[in-house]
């Protein structure tokens, strides 16, 4: 299977990737430092796209196809798209930050899901499964393997072997001059199957995953996807580019993590990964 719309990066075109990546991480990481019961999506929102730009990026999500916001916010059974609101965030909601930059014509994209100090111990388990699959599909992210063994990696570790419901409707991506790129990298399908990847392809993987069923509907909003049984979502996301041993992460989380271990007001679900 061939696609001749997809070409390799150079190393410098994964280099302004990368910076990208960074600086959503700074972002996201400076929400991980300031997220607490009390605050608001709006607040959350104004604090990314001022990190973004004081880097010198510009925030990638606002003004794309008419989104309002330059992080989605999604909050609960929210699964992605959530629009950044006024409503003040309360002890237990499970919270999943989607933010992009551009700098230099090449995008970033990555996404953390946090969950407010108490939770239950489903909803540890549920972020953790969730974020340790994106590790097993970035392994599977290498040069002569296929879209499917990725998608299989993380449908096998979350559908398969814990039960939970992977979301069909919504896939990673390609990214590079534009914030979506063919191909598409499901978070299903079969081991095999699917367009066999090339080195220095960027894509952007990102398993979404409900606490209960798969199915979603989208909100009034036009843009907020909603789990249908009303049970909360996680939601994790690395850029990477296609190298021979594996994915390599042009957006790593270890600012992130070093911030939530900061924060007593969110659980951390990231040893052992």
């Amino acid at each position: 299977m061939f696609n001749n719309r997809i070409r390799p990066k150079t190393a410098e075109e994964i280099a302004k990737i990368k910076e990208s990546c960074t600086i959503v991480v700074k972002a996201i990481a400076h929400v991980a430092k300031i997220i607490k019961p009390g605050v608001t999506g709006l607040y959350l929102d104004k604090e990314a796209e001022t990190v973004m730009r004081d880097l010198g990026a510009v925030p990638a999500f606002k003004g794309y196809n008419g989104f309002p916001a330059s992080l989605c916010i999604s909050v609960n059974a929210a699964v992605v798209h959530g629009i950044p609101n006024a409503t003040e965030l309360k002890e237990g909601d499970v919270v999943s930050i989607d933010c992009g930059a551009v700098i230099n014509e090449y995008f970033g994209d990555s996404a953390y899901t946090f969950a407010l100090a108490p939770v239950g111990e489903e909803i540890i388990r549920l972020l953790k499964t969730t974020n340790e699959s994106l590790y097993k599909g970035i392994a599977q992210a290498k040069v002569g393997n296929r879209i499917g063994d990725i998608s299989y990696a993380i449908q096998e570790y979350t559908e398969l072997n814990n039960k939970y419901g992977v979301v069909r409707e919504l896939v990673g991506h390609g990214i590079g001059k534009r914030l979506h790129e063919p191909p598409d990298v499901p978070n299903f399908g079969k081991r095999g199957n699917g367009l066999r990847l090339e080195e220095n392809w960027t894509i952007a993987i990102e398993p979404m995953i409900n606490l209960g069923k798969k199915d979603v509907y989208q909100a009034k909003d036009h843009w907020t996807i909603l789990t249908r049984d009303g049970k909360p979502s996680a939601h994790f996301e690395h850029t990477v580019a296609v190298k021979q041993g594996g994915g390599e992460i042009l957006s790593d989380h270890t600012e992130i993590e070093n911030e939530i271990k900061n924060n007593g007001n969110i659980m951390n679900i990231s040893e052992n990964i």
